[in-house]
């Protein structure tokens, strides 16, 4: 059930110039699942008026802890990347659908991120170990120094990596990479990243026969379906991506 509440700031640890990972103790729900988001109250701030929506990187309610990675994207995010350890922060939480775990050991799983879209490829790759499943990580990035968190995923699972200036691992969109190539080489693939990146291993994911599930990054401004921003169009219709997302299986999506 979601719920407004009161987090501590404990660390905030710059990974890059852009990237930023927080860490907060508070009362996490329970039933925190993958691929979720929240809805970060921005304090102090004369041009943002609205809750910012952030995938959620990790939760555990027995020790209260959350980690939330932000990219600086404007001045509500640049204010949350610079608050330091003690401030408290409102958040809504949990909100939206998220990802669906697979629980055969045998599952063949791909989790692509690109960018800040890597962050719930973390606590759906930890709920999949859980689960007894091995997954494989095929993360994207412009640079090697940009990719976020690669040891952390080192520990999940075998890693993967796509570069766009070829600086570490295969010079290519993440879409392109050869991982994606093969017919019959996953079971489920998994991605969030930049609507292009998504499109493409989209259309991979159908050209190899794996089911696939996307997490979309459309507008948000409430969170909770009331304002409209975040509509997207699906066979059935049009729906928000707030409430009825962020995860959706692309069969469910009407890209080409």
């Amino acid at each position: 059930m979601k719920t407004a509440s009161d987090f501590f700031l404990s660390s905030n640890i710059e990974l890059t110039p852009r990237f930023s990972l927080l860490t907060f103790q508070g009362v996490v729900p329970e039933d925190v699942r993958p691929g979720q988001f929240v809805q970060v109250k921005v304090d102090d701030s004369s041009t943002t008026f609205l809750r910012r929506p952030i995938s959620i990187n990790s939760a555990d309610s027995a020790t209260g802890t959350l980690r939330l990675l932000i990219r600086r994207a404007g001045d509500g995010t640049n204010r949350l990347c610079d608050l330091r350890p003690g401030a408290k922060v409102n958040m809504i939480l949990p909100l939206g659908n998220g990802f669906s775990v697979p629980d055969a050991p045998s599952t063949r799983a791909l989790l692509v991120g690109g960018g800040v879209g890597v962050a719930p490829m973390m606590m759906l790759g930890r709920a999949m170990v859980g689960k007894g499943v091995k997954p494989t990580f095929l993360l994207a990035a412009r640079s090697e120094s940009e990719l976020l968190l690669l040891d952390e995923f080192k520990t999940l699972g075998d890693v993967l990596v796509a570069t766009d200036d070829g600086s570490c691992g295969e010079r290519c969109f993440a879409h392109m990479h050869s991982a994606l190539a093969q017919p019959g080489s996953w079971d489920r693939i998994y991605c969030c990243g930049p609507a292009p990146m998504m499109k493409g291993v989209a259309s991979a994911a159908r050209a190899i026969g794996a089911d696939c599930e996307v997490s979309l990054e459309n507008m948000m401004a409430c969170g909770l379906g009331a304002c409209l921003c975040c509509v997207e169009k699906t066979v059935r219709g049009n729906v928000c991506v707030c409430t009825e997302g962020p995860v959706f299986n692309i069969n469910e999506l009407t890209w080409e």
